[in-house]
């Protein structure tokens, strides 16, 4: 996969439930995917999980899914920090791993008619990746 960018989305289920990426894995298995679509998932504790491997076509974005990978954090609005410190990290760590920019990291609204993730990714970048 030639990774061009990221895009940050949410799971859109309620906070405080505790799902896990293995919940979002079987939620894609039903809808017919072939696994959990996204690459990363961040629970409501802060733990990063895997998801897809970065050699594998994400299935989060349409038209994004060969050449951005997907992060997602649990919840629907109401992301703790925990989760927004483990999304800067991330998102650092990925940035320098493929040499992007902080207008390569996209909110999935930017590619969609989504509201997802359902924050202004574009100020987080500003904040928090100042060039």
């Amino acid at each position: 996969m030639n990774i061009k960018g990221i895009i940050i989305h949410c799971s859109d289920s309620p906070q405080g439930r505790g799902d896990t990426a293995e919940d979002i894995h079987r939620w894609h298995k039903e809808r017919g995917f072939d696994g959990v679509g996204y690459h990363h998932i961040i629970d409501e504790n802060g733990k990063i999980e895997n998801g897809r491997p970065h050699y594998w076509s994400g299935a989060h974005a349409s038209g994004y899914n060969s050449t951005h990978l997907g992060i997602c954090l649990i919840g629907v609005d109401q992301f703790t920090l925990e989760q927004y410190d483990s999304l800067k990290v991330l998102v650092g760590n990925l940035m320098i791993d493929y040499n992007l920019k902080k207008e390569d990291v996209l909110g999935h609204y930017q590619v969609s008619s989504k509201s997802c993730p359902n924050f202004d990714v574009v100020q987080f970048m500003e904040v928090n990746f100042a060039s």
